[in-house]
């Protein structure tokens, strides 16, 4: 009775740890990736995106803003290919990533590897943390989120720039939405939540 008993606390302590080794912020703030991708998995075009989407667009700004207090972090090509308008994004902290120590932009916050951006969120009290590109701040976070938003682009050979390679065997996806090619759409889109198991 006893030995199974340590077995069953063995077992349940080594989860725990390992769930906490992975996502040790977890329990503060929610790390999260956010990608538009085409059926090649090319995520951009020469620095831009290849596609016009409303509502890819749309459904970027309500999820990385939410309901709380968001941050999202990138590289500085993504923060380059933002608009002026939207520079930096409203309502959330902007972490850029960049090797540059003397670089500087109004809105941003300059983080020069990955465990900085994390702190910087953190210590900004954000209640989720949206990697938002590109595709090398997307392969350094790739182990770090808990989920993975993704739209599916139904077209193949849109760019230049691609997703990492992705292993998906420890994660379960979740199709939200199909939404079909229109005048504000220019193709046919699949948008789907990847969960870590």
């Amino acid at each position: 009775m006893i030995s199974d008993l340590n077995i069953f606390l063995s077992k349940t302590m080594t989860i725990t740890l390992t769930y906490q080794h992975q996502f040790p912020y977890s329990d503060r703030m929610k790390m999260v990736m956010i990608v538009a991708m085409d059926e090649d998995c090319n995520i951009g075009s020469s620095g831009e995106l290849p596609w016009r989407l409303k509502s890819d667009m749309i459904r970027f700004k309500s999820l990385t803003e939410g309901d709380g207090f968001n941050s999202v972090i990138m590289g500085r090509k993504t923060w380059d290919s933002l608009p002026a308008d939207f520079t930096p994004l409203p309502d959330r902290t902007n972490i850029v990533m960049s090797r540059d120590t003397n670089w500087y932009a109004d809105g941003a916050v300059t983080a020069l590897y990955v465990g900085r951006a994390i702190e910087i969120a953190l210590a900004d009290g954000c209640d989720e943390c949206w990697v938002i590109g590109g595709s090398q701040i997307y392969e350094m976070f790739l182990e770090r989120v808990e989920e993975i938003h993704v739209t599916k682009v139904h077209v193949g050979g849109s760019g230049n720039v691609s997703f990492p390679v992705w292993n998906k065997i420890n994660w379960s996806e979740e199709v939200i939405e199909h939404v079909p090619e229109d005048a504000h759409n220019e193709h046919a889109t699949t948008y789907s939540v990847w969960t870590k198991n």
